[in-house]
C-alpha cells in the first residue's frame, strides 16, 4: 500500500470498501472504479486486480487521484462522463460504483456498468436513496444513534471538493429497477444509510 494511504481517512462510503474489495473475484484482470474521487477505492483495488481504472467527471478529484497515485504502473486514471466516456464493452472483470450512481441516471448507468463487464464478472455497487414509506423511514430512525456514534468515533471525513447531490430514487425504485436490469442481483441495506446491489455476470 502506498504513503498516501498509510492513514487514510473514514466515513460511511469507506467503510464500504471491505465488502467490496472481498467481492473481487479470484484471478482478476482488470477493475473499474465508477466515480472514484480522489481514488482511495482504485488504490485499494489494485490489491485485488492486476490492472484498476478510476473515472471521474470532476478535474479536480482526477488531478487528486493521479498526484496520490504518481508512479503506480497499474492504475489509471480517467477523467469523463461515465455515461459517454470510450469505455470498452465486456472488458472489465469487476466493476464497482460508491456513493455515485445518485449523480447519473440510474437506470442508464447500471445498464452500462453491465455491458462493461466480462461474462463471469462481478459488479459492486453502493449508494444512497431516499425514505418514502414509514418502513424505510423507521429503518433510518432506528440506525441514526449508530450512525452519529459511529462517525464521531471515527472522525468521519473525506476529501475536499467531493461533489455532493441529493439521491432523487427511494430505495424501493432501486431495488426494483436493479432486480428488472440484473436479474438475481443481491439488495442489501446497511446500517450506515448505504445500499448496495451485488450482481454476477452470467458466463457464457
Amino acid at each position: 500500500m502506498r504513503q498516501a494511504d498509510s492513514a487514510p481517512y473514514w466515513n460511511t462510503n469507506v467503510a464500504r470498501h471491505p465488502g467490496i474489495l472481498r467481492a473481487v473475484p479470484e484471478g482478476c484482470g482488470d477493475a473499474l472504479d465508477v466515480g472514484c474521487g480522489d481514488g482511495l477505492l482504485a488504490r485499494r483495488l489494485t490489491g485485488r486486480a492486476k490492472r484498476a481504472t478510476g473515472i471521474d467527471n470532476s478535474p479536480a478529484m482526477i488531478a487528486r487521484a493521479r498526484e496520490l497515485a504518481a508512479g503506480h504502473p497499474r492504475l489509471d486514471f480517467i477523467e469523463g462522463d461515465f455515461l459517454t466516456a470510450d469505455l470498452p464493452i465486456g472488458g472489465y472483470d469487476f466493476v464497482c460504483s460508491v456513493s455515485t450512481i445518485h449523480h447519473m441516471d440510474f437506470a442508464a448507468a447500471l445498464t452500462r456498468m453491465r455491458d462493461l463487464l466480462r461474462p463471469g464478472g462481478t459488479l459492486v455497487v453502493v449508494g444512497l436513496a431516499r425514505e418514502t414509506t414509514p418502513a424505510e423511514w423507521a429503518a433510518t430512525m432506528a440506525a441514526a444513534p449508530v450512525v452519529r456514534i459511529t462517525k464521531v468515533l471515527r472522525r468521519a471525513r473525506g476529501p475536499e471538493g467531493m461533489p455532493v447531490a441529493d439521491p432523487c430514487m427511494s430505495y424501493g425504485q432501486v431495488r426494483s429497477t436493479a432486480r428488472l436490469l440484473l436479474p438475481g442481483v443481491r439488495y442489501r441495506r446497511h446500517v450506515l444509510r448505504r445500499y448496495s446491489l451485488t450482481w454476477h455476470k452470467p458466463a457464457r
